[in-house]
C-alpha cells in the first residue's frame, strides 16, 4: 500500500471499490475498506493512532461526518478503539475475518449511519450551528432558573437522593406530572406514569418491549431520526408517512396500513421536529379511526408539552390512553443534562415497561427528578416557561424576516417549537451544500437525515430559530442562494 506524505497508509477513497460482488461500498464504507486493508497488511499496526477526524476528513476530501461514520463502523467490528479525548486507536484483539461488519450485528452499522447529526450536537465541533436541535445553553443559563437549580444541588436533598429510589421513578413528581396530563385532558392515575432518562430512553423501552425482529414499524416521514436508528437495532421494518402541515397525511397512512399490518406507529403531533406543523382535530382522529381498525398501537411524542396551549389537539387526549403510548420529557424545555422523561399509558402496558427499565437501568436519577419537582413545586418552573416561550416566539419571528430577506421566504409553522423546515430551491444540492458549510465551520441538519428513506424527499434544512440569527449563517446560505448551487 502507497504511503502518503506523512508516512501514514495512504487511505484516499479508491474512484472505484466492490467487495466480494457486491454494489459499491458508500464513502464511509471506501475509507473503512481502505483502513481494514491497511491492518490486514500491517500498514497499521495494534495500538497505532489514526489521523482525527477533522485531518482525516480534510485528508479524504469528505465531511467531518462521513470520516467519524467510517470510525464509528470500524469500532463497530472491533478493528478500532475509541478513546475519550485522545483519539481512535488500531485494536490490539484479532481482527475478525469475515468482512467490516460480521452480519449479527449489521443493524448496529445501520443504526450508526443514522446518528453523524446526534453526534455533532453532543460533540459540538461547529460554532455556528443552525442545525441544533436544542436551545442554545445561554437561553437557560440567563434566567433565574440556573440560580434555583443551584441552590437547590446544595441544599434540598439529604441520603435517601443518594440511594436507588423506586424503578418507577421518584414518586412526588409522577404525581405533579399526572396533574399537568389532566390539564392536557388526559386524565391519568401516577400508576400510569413512569419516569425515564429523557424521550429517547422512553422510546427506547417501548421499542425492545414491543418490536421483534422483522416487524413493520410506521414513522413521520420526514421525522425525529434518532427513532430510526432505535428502530434499525431492533431490526424493524421501518416505512414512513409523510408529513403535512396538518399533521400524517391520511390517505398515504390508510395505504401504508392496507398494505400490511403495522406493529406502531410513532408520530409526533405538536410543534414536529423537523418541520414545526402541528396536528389538526380533524387529522387526529382521522388517525385515531384508521390505526384501532388495523390494531396498530400509536405512540406519541410530545417534547415541547410545557411550552404549548394545554388544549392541543393530542391522539393521546383524544384516545384516553386506550391505545395511545404518550412521551414526554424536561430536557428540551428546562435543561438537556438533567435527563427526566417520562411515559404514560394503560397501566399493565407502562408496568410491564418499568419491569423492563428495572432489568436494563434499576432505576432513574433520583437526584434529577427532585430537582425538576422542586422547580414545579416551587413555580420556578412555571416562570421559566412564560420567558422561554416569548423567546421562542421573538426568535421564530426574526428568523422568518432574515431568511425572507436573504431570498428563503417561510411560512410561520404554527407548532410553536424550535425549528423551521426549509425547502431548498431546485438546483440547490444539499449534501454539497452542507459539505461547504462544514467547511466554514457552520452546522447544518440536512433533510434527507430525517427521512427513514435517506435522500428520497425534496431537499431542505432544519433550522433551530435560536440560531438562524447569527450572520455567518445568514451571508452563507445569501451567497449559495444568489449562486443557486
Amino acid at each position: 500500500m502507497r504511503e502518503g506524505p506523512d508516512g501514514q497508509p495512504d487511505i484516499r477513497p479508491m474512484a472505484e471499490f466492490r467487495q466480494g460482488g457486491r454494489k459499491a461500498l458508500s464513502k464511509a464504507g471506501r475509507i473503512a475498506a481502505r483502513l481494514v486493508a491497511a491492518m490486514e497488511g500491517r500498514q497499521l499496526r495494534p495500538g497505532s493512532r489514526l489521523a482525527s477526524i477533522r485531518q482525516g476528513a480534510r485528508e479524504q476530501g469528505v465531511s467531518k461526518n462521513t470520516m467519524a461514520e467510517a470510525y464509528e463502523r470500524l469500532v463497530a467490528s472491533g478493528h478500532l478503539e475509541a478513546r475519550r479525548g485522545a483519539g481512535y486507536f488500531v485494536s490490539g484483539r484479532p481482527s475478525r475475518p469475515a468482512g467490516l461488519v460480521p452480519a449479527a450485528r449489521r443493524e448496529v452499522a445501520e443504526a450508526l449511519n443514522l446518528v453523524s447529526l446526534l453526534r455533532e450536537q453532543t460533540e459540538e465541533h461547529y460554532l455556528v450551528r443552525p442545525g441544533e436541535g436544542r436551545p442554545p445553553p445561554s437561553w437557560m443559563e440567563g434566567s433565574e432558573l440556573a440560580r434555583h437549580l443551584t441552590q437547590a444541588s446544595r441544599a434540598l436533598y439529604r441520603g435517601e437522593a443518594h440511594g436507588y429510589g423506586s424503578s418507577w421513578g421518584y414518586a412526588p413528581l409522577r404525581e405533579r406530572i399526572a396533574l399537568s396530563l389532566a390539564e392536557r385532558s388526559l386524565p391519568c392515575g401516577p400508576e400510569q406514569v413512569l419516569l425515564t432518562q429523557g424521550a429517547n430512553h422512553a422510546l427506547d423501552l417501548v421499542i425492545r418491549h414491543l418490536i421483534a425482529p422483522g416487524d413493520r414499524v410506521l414513522v413521520d416521514d420526514p421525522g425525529y431520526y434518532p427513532l430510526f436508528a432505535k428502530l434499525r437495532l431492533a431490526k424493524a421494518e421501518i416505512l414512513g408517512v409523510r408529513r403535512t402541515a396538518a399533521g400524517p397525511d391520511v390517505e398515504h397512512l390508510a395505504a401504508q396500513l392496507a398494505r400490511r399490518p403495522a406493529r406502531a406507529f410513532f408520530t409526533q403531533s405538536l410543534a414536529h421536529n423537523p418541520t414545526g406543523g402541528t396536528l389538526t382535530p380533524a387529522v387526529a382522529a382521522a388517525v385515531l379511526r384508521l390505526t384501532e381498525r388495523h390494531g396498530c398501537l400509536l405512540v406519541e411524542d410530545d417534547p415541547f408539552a410545557d411550552l404549548l396551549p394545554a388544549a392541543g389537539p393530542r391522539l393521546a387526549a383524544l384516545d384516553g390512553l386506550r391505545q395511545v403510548l404518550y412521551v414526554g420529557t424536561f430536557s428540551k424545555t428546562l435543561s438537556a443534562s438533567l435527563r427526566v422523561g417520562y411515559l404514560a399509558g394503560p397501566a399493565p402496558l407502562v408496568a410491564a415497561l418499568n419491569d423492563l427499565k428495572l432489568l436494563t437501568v434499576v432505576s432513574t436519577s433520583q437526584y434529577a427528578e427532585r430537582l425538576v419537582c422542586r422547580l414545579m413545586e416551587a413555580g420556578h418552573y412555571r416562570r421559566h416557561l412564560r420567558r422561554l416561550a416569548r423567546r421562542v416566539e421573538a426568535a421564530t419571528a426574526q428568523a422568518l424576516r432574515d431568511l425572507a430577506a436573504i431570498g428563503l421566504p417561510l411560512a410561520r409553522p404554527p407548532g410553536g417549537g424550535f425549528y423551521l423546515w426549509a425547502r431548498l430551491p431546485p438546483g440547490l444540492d444539499e449534501e454539497a451544500l452542507c459539505r461547504r458549510a462544514a467547511a466554514q465551520g457552520i452546522f447544518l441538519a440536512p433533510g434527507a437525515v430525517f427521512s427513514p428513506e435517506r435522500g428520497a424527499g425534496p431537499a431542505a434544512l432544519r433550522i433551530n430559530v435560536a440560531h438562524a440569527g447569527d450572520p455567518r449563517f445568514l451571508d452563507f446560505m445569501a451567497r449559495a442562494l444568489a449562486a443557486g448551487a
